[in-house]
């Protein structure tokens, strides 16, 4: 079923011009339960990750609740089996994330968390929270970083506008935590970032120089539009606008992975009250080409 939803998925990169380039897919591929941290620039992310779901095979994905929210991408996670935590409850989902350990390993299972917390605009890596590295260190499961090339050569996130865009995605090989402890988290953190950053500067150099790019001072071309734009024509109208007004209800918390991540789900808190502010796409905000 994950499958079927990913490939459904993957539909929509073709749909805004997007091309994912994936490098190090062996380490991505590998029969062995992981923390997969990635850095996170948009919601394209997710859809990036669509796009190389079928090479990671069994994962599951820890995002913010509000991600959920910001359709058709919130949607298209939600039927892949991403797990949306409340980070208004920060006990409750770290407490979720410690449990989530003990069914990787069981499963040989992948965990992918996003560590800077939330999505960054500014074109480089921020500083890392600490949570997927505690739950690694707890479980003496190698980090794998994965590092997504800077959307700037393409994409002005504030005005949601976006040229046809290529992105490079590479697996770094995994970063072992056998025999470490709590006390050796900062060390690890700083490891693991140092290199994602590294290979961030590379690709995007990359990327820049191979289709003559530039990510400051970036003009729309001819005939481009909003990224929501682009999706929505190929959506049923009824699923295309979203009543700014109206009371979205709290997204379901489930997986179509493993039957476990529903308990995950109940820890984190998958049925709490709806969200007072929703992130929502108006029809006002939609550009027309």
């Amino acid at each position: 079923m994950i499958r079927l939803a990913s490939k459904l998925c993957r539909l929509a990169s073709p749909i805004i011009s997007m091309k994912w380039e994936v490098r190090g897919a062996e380490h991505m591929n590998a029969d062995r339960a992981m923390v997969m941290v990635a850095n996170h620039q948009s919601s394209l992310d997710i859809l990036g990750m669509f796009d190389f779901w079928h090479i990671m095979d069994k994962c599951t994905v820890i995002a913010k609740r509000e991600l959920f929210f910001a359709w058709p991408f919130g949607l298209a996670a939600w039927l892949s089996g991403l797990i949306f935590i409340d980070r208004r409850h920060a006990q409750r989902a770290q407490t979720a994330m410690n449990e989530s350990s003990k069914m990787l390993i069981k499963n040989r299972t992948k965990l992918w968390v996003f560590p800077e917390g939330t999505r960054r605009t500014t074109n480089e890596i921020h500083q890392f929270k600490k949570g997927a590295f505690h739950v690694a260190v707890r479980a003496q499961l190698p980090i794998l970083p994965v590092v997504y090339s800077s959307y700037h050569t393409f994409l002005d996130d504030r005005n949601k506008v976006m040229n046809p865009g290529h992105v490079i995605v590479t697996a770094l090989p995994p970063i072992e935590t056998k025999g470490l402890t709590n006390e050796d988290i900062p060390e690890l953190i700083e490891r693991t970032r140092n290199a994602m950053i590294e290979t961030f500067k590379a690709t995007t150099k990359e990327v820049e120089n191979r289709f003559n790019l530039s990510g400051h001072g970036m003009t729309p071309a001819k005939g481009t539009s909003t990224v929501i734009s682009r999706i929505a024509a190929a959506m049923p109208s009824s699923v295309r606008s979203v009543n700014a007004g109206a009371s979205v209800p709290s997204p379901p918390v489930t997986s179509l992975i493993e039957p476990e991540a529903r308990k995950i789900g109940s820890l984190i808190g998958g049925d709490a009250s709806p969200i007072k502010e929703p992130t929502a796409y108006r029809r006002k905000d939609v550009q027309r080409d």
